[in-house]
């Protein structure tokens, strides 16, 4: 199991974090995620999931990976 932890820049409330975390949530092998709109962190934990794979689903959601 793996936890990787991220910054991503412009989530500004509670809804930014959802979008990011249901976005995040679709890679397979993620099994949790959690985000903090206040500091832009986000932890990944799960196995066999890529940065980039994170990097996409964060602009699918439409923010970017710092």
């Amino acid at each position: 199991m793996a936890v990787k932890n991220y910054t991503v820049e412009g989530m500004t409330c509670g809804h930014c974090e959802a979008s990011v975390k249901e976005e995040i949530s679709e890679i397979t092998g993620v099994t949790a995620v959690t985000a903090d709109h206040n500091t832009g962190a986000v932890e990944v934990t799960g196995e066999d999931f890529t940065d980039e794979q994170v990097t996409a689903a964060v602009a699918e959601a439409g923010y970017a990976v710092k």
